[in-house]
């Protein structure tokens, strides 16, 4: 170690040395510490996962249980740059298209990306030439193909070793297909790298939707900064554009936020096989769950057997004043960041020398005092009169801990529209929860009848009928054997008013067409709104032309979920069905920093229980309430008719 080192090493250990709690964290894990001197630790992906995103909850103590200072060092890559060469120049000659450039820098070039106009698809081959002096040239690279496609994949950037060069030729191979016309270049500036490691990565879940597959994917722990994420796939050739997103809390609901996408593909160019499997993040993910998203357009679902990832390594740095079995702490909701004040001496510490310190996994620790972390979490809520609502379903938990309960059409069709009057209890307690809004769609199966009126016989109408009136349907699907058609489809559902005036509510409309030869798919419509019935209509003006044919229709729903905690020991049940009931506020933020770092089980709905009939004035719309109201006026009418004539008279 050199001197400079050791004049660190002196400042370091003649710091304050500080006491604590250490019953007031949770976990506790022991480094084993070969000498006296600086010690570096590679921290795990189970230590993230059970202290705070930031780290700050992280305490090292030595052998006496004092507390230690220590830097947090979380290297990252220097991210590559790009600018504009001096001067861009095109010719071609004879078979081949000549790029010179005129760099106009002297720092190191690792590559550069070549610029063409949009919309054009082709393969090319370049070869990639340096010089300083435009008299002797030196091969760089050779044989690399460029590319754009149609579908979306593209590569335009060659990379090569880095250098200096202040003149680079491209030759562009036009020997096959037409000169192109090149419009410029980018020189590409190399970044540095950072260490990584692998993370094991489960698919938990696979979803078929209409052009898209959802993969829901577990990380195993979390707080991980990704670097990137990588699939596996057998299929030989493929294009796919690929959405990577997380849970996250929004306006006290989980939605999907997207963290990164890129067209993925393997294609075959003349013979050669060019890929690109993975998408880069560079993102710290708060939960434990991530969601890809496969673009499939109008081809099969593509077949993934794995995907994997790299995340950013973190080490702490600490000087240890002898050898032995140190402590690092970790688990503390409550406790303030600390203050070392070391950030001054960061470069130098990362460039010394360090021991590697052998770390155990992390264990409950036995001195924990629960009180002394408070508050722990949010199992139960407030007591509740559940005596309001008209609906109740149990649940069925497998075993006890986080909880992912899907509501189905029943809930969804008599809960309210924001889903404020769900409520989760257990012996007429509250459970606080999370709404999770997700990507997945599930199908309703719709019954379809002709019901064409024949007072206007160019309009095709088809009747759609649901299992039950409100299931928030957000679009539908049919299919068609007429080989040729285009026609603007309605979309609607007959509501009625509160003067019992019936009116059309437009749901959506669609120009669905259809060519010969043009591969057969799903005919698709995006809903405006959920539909308010249980009847949907489809109108299609034929004009002078035949009739057209549809059928297998289904309608989709997006999936919705609660999540919940549980001990699994008491009987537990969801209620819904209450107009008068307010949102509830539970503790949002701390729910989903508790909830999102752990594993779910999935949890299932039993059948429903009516606990309160409707009143017959909340059963009965439109026209049908005032013949109530009209039938119950002549009946009082008739029985006061009758009572005056049963009464005697009087003189």
């Amino acid at each position: 170690m050199n001197r400079g080192a050791i004049s660190l090493l002196i400042i370091f250990s003649s710091g304050a040395v500080y006491a604590l709690m250490p019953n007031q964290w949770q976990f506790r894990q022991t480094i084993e510490v070969p000498a006296a001197g600086l010690v570096q630790v590679n921290l795990s992906a189970e230590t993230g996962n059970i202290a705070r995103p930031d780290l700050s909850d992280l305490r090292i103590v030595d052998p006496n249980e004092k507390e230690v200072p220590f830097l947090i060092d979380q290297p990252m890559p220097r991210a590559e740059s790009t600018v504009r060469p001096k001067d861009f120049h095109a010719e071609i000659i004879s078979v081949e298209t000549r790029l010179l450039i005129a760099t106009g820098t002297d720092l190191a070039i690792a590559g550069i990306t070549l610029e063409t106009p949009t919309g054009t698809s082709f393969i090319k081959s370049v070869q990639v030439e340096g010089s300083n002096d435009q008299k002797n040239w030196r091969t760089l690279t050779s044989g690399d193909p460029v590319f754009t496609i149609s579908n979306g994949a593209a590569r335009l950037r060659v990379q090569f070793p880095e250098g200096k060069w202040q003149f680079l030729r491209v030759l562009v191979d036009d020997n096959r297909t037409p000169p192109l016309p090149w419009t410029g270049a980018r020189l590409i500036i190399a970044g540095s790298p950072a260490p990584t490691e692998p993370v094991s990565i489960m698919i938990k879940s696979r979803d078929e939707n209409p052009g898209t597959t959802r993969l829901g994917l577990d990380l195993g722990a979390a707080n991980l900064r990704i670097a990137s994420i990588r699939i596996g796939t057998s299929e030989p050739v493929f294009t796919r554009a690929v959405t990577v997103a997380t849970p996250e809390l929004s306006e006290e609901k989980l939605h999907e936020q997207t963290l990164s996408s890129a067209v993925l593909y393997r294609v075959d160019l003349n013979g050669k096989i060019e890929a690109r499997l993975d998408i880069p993040i560079e993102k710290q993910v708060y939960g434990r769950e991530l969601v890809l998203l496969i673009d499939n357009g109008d081809s099969p679902p593509l077949i993934v057997s794995e995907v994997r990832a790299e995340r950013r390594m973190t080490r702490l740095l600490f000087f240890a004043r002898g050898a032995g079995s140190y402590s690092l702490l970790s688990g503390n909701s409550q406790c303030d960041p600390p203050r070392y004040d070391l950030s001054q001496l960061g470069d130098q510490l990362r460039r010394a020398g360090a021991a590697e310190g052998r770390v155990s996994t992390p264990v409950l620790n036995p001195g924990y005092d629960v009180a002394a972390n408070l508050p722990q979490g949010f199992v139960t809520g407030a007591k509740i009169d559940i005596a309001p609502w008209k609906f109740r379903k149990p649940v069925q938990i497998a075993k006890a801990g986080t909880q992912q309960l899907e509501l189905d059409p029943d809930v969804l069709a008599r809960t309210k529209p924001d889903l404020g009057d769900l409520r989760i209890v257990s012996e007429s307690v509250q459970l606080p929860y999370l709404i999770e809004r997700t990507s997945i769609s599930r199908t309703v199966n719709l019954t379809a009848v002709s019901a064409n009126n024949r007072e206007y016989p160019t309009i095709s109408r088809w009747q759609l009928k649901l299992p039950q009136a409100a299931i928030p349907i957000t679009r539908i699907t049919c299919t068609s054997d007429s080989p040729l058609f285009e026609r603007t489809f309605h979309i609607w559902e007959e509501l009625t008013d509160e003067r019992g005036n019936e009116y059309p509510g437009e749901l959506a409309q669609a120009t669905w067409r259809r060519v010969p030869n043009q591969p057969a798919r799903h005919l698709a419509a995006p809903f405006e709104r959920p539909p308010r019935s249980d009847t949907i209509l489809i109108d299609a003006d034929n004009g002078d032309n035949p009739p057209i044919e549809l059928h297998e229709f289904r309608g989709y729903y997006p999936v919705t979920r609660v999540i919940f905690a549980s001990a699994g020991s008491q009987p537990i049940a969801l209620y819904y069905g209450n107009d008068e009931a307010a949102t509830p506020r539970y503790d949002a933020k701390l729910m989903a920093a508790q909830l999102l770092r752990s594993e779910r089980t999935a949890a299932a709905l039993g059948p429903q229980e009516t606990l309160k009939s409707e009143r017959v004035t909340e059963m009965l719309t439109g026209s049908a309430r005032y013949i109530f109201w009209g039938a119950l006026g002549i009946v009082v009418v008739s029985l006061l008719v009758l009572i005056s004539r049963l009464l005697p008279k009087v003189g």
